[in-house]
């Protein structure tokens, strides 16, 4: 095996007459490689850490006040503050060498000054978040306060081209809200949801919480703020991803599909090599920095802390809490066909391999007539079980031997390949091949996906691909960015054959099939694959394609396309549950330093008075029009307020943790953090990157990706605007609950927007200066969200 083998690469032994060394010079080769790509790397780091963090000012810039310094010095004139003089009456001697030395000195006091006053600058400037609030309605002009603010961080962050992490120490700290602003918007939240009797009961304890033990809690939540970079994002994956004990595939992994409309080629071995390829050149833009971070409206960065683990990222299972594992380097992906186990190296003498030159290998994959070890095919549902039971198993029979080396090879890996023995396929005509899809991407047969790791990349027969990733290292929107990343250059990376381009210059380094010893956990892993299979037996999912209308006729509606659809949204469950729920929808904090995601609760009074109005056959069609539009303005503040770390969840969640670790009971928070959310949204973000050119490619966009649902009894909801009329969305629901069916729900959407559509037709024929005007008011949240 290749593990035996570059275990004896390299030996002596001690004779009389005297040492007998024996080595391998190719495996000396690969090591001697791999130590120079280790260090190119740690120079890039070191290089990229001090152009981080002296931004936004420029590392030349030290050399020019350098030399102006000199020139003042040798010319006879005073440097400010008589900085060099100073400096010379503590050295040995006045020679020239020391004054160039003081001049030197006194250059790098004042360029690091001027260095930190232009940070801070910037960071007050970003910590302004009044622009998010200005309307943009028609007509509407922008202040001059917020246009002489966009000026001043436009100044300052053109001033130099930044890198993937220049914008790290600018960003503001994620502020803490009040409690007397968190239990108002709260209780306004929950008014739609509660009659009078348990509202006035919520109410009392609002109240007493926000009177009695919140002042303490808040007190040390404040302290957490001004210590820690961010009081959410550390406790957010602790207590909500890494202490869940149940099972990742369907209950936190997410999903993401191809590009559906495009059919790149039919070759599933020149498919997946160019898959790899990008990804791993993507890999090597984060590495190096050469990302550019995301800018809103080109000047308003996004943090990009969340980047650093989309590669060589692992979550091990612990007994109470997993673990994310980031690991620096990787020179190999894994791969698994047909049960089987393959460590594929992605270089040769310090050079990547090329698409062509990674098909050869992936065709001896697939050529392969290696067999499954004893429990080889079957080993990834341990991943797809509960984590206590998981890390159990694994800490007994993975400590040693070729099952610690293998399990060590997977997770060191870049990321996992998985190559799927079905086709994955599309038609219009037929939804239920774009369901199987996405069922295949969520959960496989829950035994081909390996679901600890950070992401694995799925690919059919005919060439399709998807991938299903891990959540606790990071949010939808960057390993959809990833994704985008992916297609955009993916387009490009075939011949007229279906083929990867290029000729291989060399043989590249065959696959090595992982060894294993099994026979002692088969039980375990049995028990695994059946706890998997009734997972996936449980779960519904169906992608409606909703092609009558999109973003387009929601513009000319003069309505946040996300909003828009929240109501849909709205109107489909109340038909569907008969009642109002607690509603899920993501948004994010990126606008913060480690920010993630904050919740926004569509679920408002406005939205349920638009609601009932929608079967309420004494409201006209002008009433109805007019309650939309309040609650999509509802719904706007919701989300800025989100954005801005305004919102309610994250604080209440925060404040639970410290009454935890202060063991102090609450019954406010306690009833707060019971209740389910029945109806969980999200919208998959597109056009994150320059590179995705859909004028030119309109086909190239992802159908989006999906996820389950988040209670037993509830709906999980993703959606992606692909086109001015095209939305995808990914419903997911439990097949064991009676009340709950996907299918039925999808066709409640159907009906909810045709119904929306037809009131806004009626309403323009009414009004036909409405028609005249369509142009959206655009607000900001829209714009961050699909960026």
């Amino acid at each position: 095996m290749a593990e035996a083998h570059s275990a004896v690469a390299f030996s002596f032994a001690i004779t009389h007459e005297g040492f007998d060394i024996n080595y391998d010079h190719e495996v000396l080769n690969l090591v001697w490689n791999s130590g120079i790509r280790s260090w190119k790397k740690r120079l890039a780091r070191a290089r990229n850490g001090v152009r981080n963090g002296v931004y936004p000012a420029h590392i030349q810039s030290l050399w020019v006040i350098t030399a102006i310094a000199l020139g003042l010095h040798f010319a006879g004139l005073q440097v400010p503050f008589n900085l060099v003089n100073r400096l010379l009456i503590n050295f040995p001697s006045n020679t020239v060498n020391w004054q160039i030395l003081a001049c030197f000195m006194a250059s790098l006091f004042v360029w690091l000054s001027i260095c930190f006053i232009m940070r801070y600058t910037l960071k007050l400037l970003l910590m302004n978040k009044g622009w998010m609030y200005e309307s943009r309605a028609p007509g509407s002009k922008v202040s001059l306060r917020t246009k002489l603010w966009a000026g001043a961080v436009k100044l300052f962050s053109s001033w130099n081209k930044p890198g993937l992490y220049s914008f790290q120490g600018s960003l503001p700290r994620l502020p803490v809200p009040s409690v007397h602003d968190t239990m108002t918007r709260y209780l306004r939240s929950v008014r739609p949801l509660l009659d009078d009797e348990k509202y006035q009961k919520m109410e009392r304890l609002a109240s007493e919480f926000e009177h009695t033990i919140g002042k303490k809690l808040q007190f040390y939540l404040k302290l957490k703020s001004w210590w820690s970079t961010n009081y959410v994002s550390d406790w957010w994956e602790e207590y909500v991803y890494l202490r869940g004990r149940s099972p990742l595939m369907i209950n936190s992994n997410f999903y993401g599909t191809d590009a559906i409309f495009m059919n790149l080629t039919e070759s599933q071995a020149a498919r997946a090599a160019n898959v790899i390829y990008l990804l791993l050149c993507f890999r090597r833009t984060i590495e190096r920095q050469e990302m550019q971070p995301i800018l809103i409206q080109g000047m308003i960065p996004l943090c990009s802390w969340q980047y650093e683990r989309t590669f060589n990222t692992v979550r091990v299972p612990g007994m109470e809490t997993d673990r994310i594992v980031h690991y620096r380097d990787s020179n190999h992906v894994v791969v698994l066909h047909k049960g089987c186990y393959y460590k594929l190296p992605i270089y040769h003498k310090g050079r990547l391999l090329r698409p062509c030159e990674m098909q050869v290998q992936i065709e001896e994959i697939l050529n392969s007539t290696a067999t499954p070890m004893p429990g080889e095919k079957y080993l990834a549902a341990l991943t797809a079980w509960d984590r206590a039971k998981w890390a159990e198993t694994r800490n007994t029979y993975f400590i040693r031997g070729p099952n610690r080396v293998s399990l060590n090879t997977i997770e060191t890996a870049a990321f996992v390949v998985s190559l799927d023995e079905t086709p994955y396929e599309f038609d219009l005509h037929r939804p239920e091949l774009l369901d199987n899809f996405g069922r295949t991407l969520l959960h496989g047969n829950g035994c081909n996906r390996w679901f600890d790791k950070s992401f694995t990349v799925c690919v059919g027969t005919n060439g399709r691909v998807g991938f299903n990733a891990e959540h606790t290292w990071a949010d939808a929107p960057v390993m959809g960015h990833t994704w985008e990343y992916m297609l955009a250059d993916d387009i490009y990376g075939y011949d007229e054959n279906g083929n990867t381009k290029g000729t291989p210059e060399f043989q590249p380094p065959s696959p090595v099939h992982l060894s294993w010893a099994l026979e002692p956990c088969l039980d375990r892993i049995e028990e695994a694959t059946l706890a998997a299979n009734k997972l996936i037996n449980d779960i519904d999912l169906r992608i409606l394609v909703h092609n009558q209308y999109g973003k387009g006729f929601m513009k000319k509606c003069r309505l946040s396309p996300d909003a828009y659809i929240q109501m849909a949204l709205q109107l489909a469950y109340y038909r569907d549950a008969g009642r109002f729920s607690l509603t899920y929808e993501a948004s994010m904090t990126r606008l913060f330093r480690e920010g993630r995601t904050e919740t926004v609760r569509p679920c408002t009074i406005e939205s349920a008075a638009w609601v009932k109005a929608m079967d309420d056959t004494t409201k006209t069609i002008a009433e109805r029009v007019n309650l939309l539009k309040e609650a999509c303005d509802r719904h706007q503040l919701g989300y800025q307020d989100a954005m801005c770390g305004n919102g309610i969840d994250r604080h209440l969640f925060c404040l639970y943790v410290v009454s935890k670790y202060l063991e102090v009971d609450s019954p406010f928070l306690n009833e707060v953090l019971s209740e389910p959310w029945r109806l969980s949204t999200s919208q998959t973000p597109h056009g994150q990157t320059p590179k995705m050119d859909l004028k030119k490619h309109p086909q190239c966009i992802s159908s989006g990706g999906g996820f389950g649902p988040v209670a037993d009894d509830g709906y999980g909801v993703s959606y992606i605007i692909a086109g001015e009329d095209l939305i995808f969305f990914h419903i997911s629901a439990k097949k064991s609950c009676e009340t709950t069916d996907a299918h039925r729900f999808a066709d409640n959407i159907c009906r909810a927007l045709a119904d929306i559509r037809a009131m806004f037709e009626l309403h323009m024929k009414q009004n036909p200066n409405v028609s005249k005007k369509s142009v959206t008011n655009g607000s900001s949240t829209d714009s961050t969200k699909s960026k």
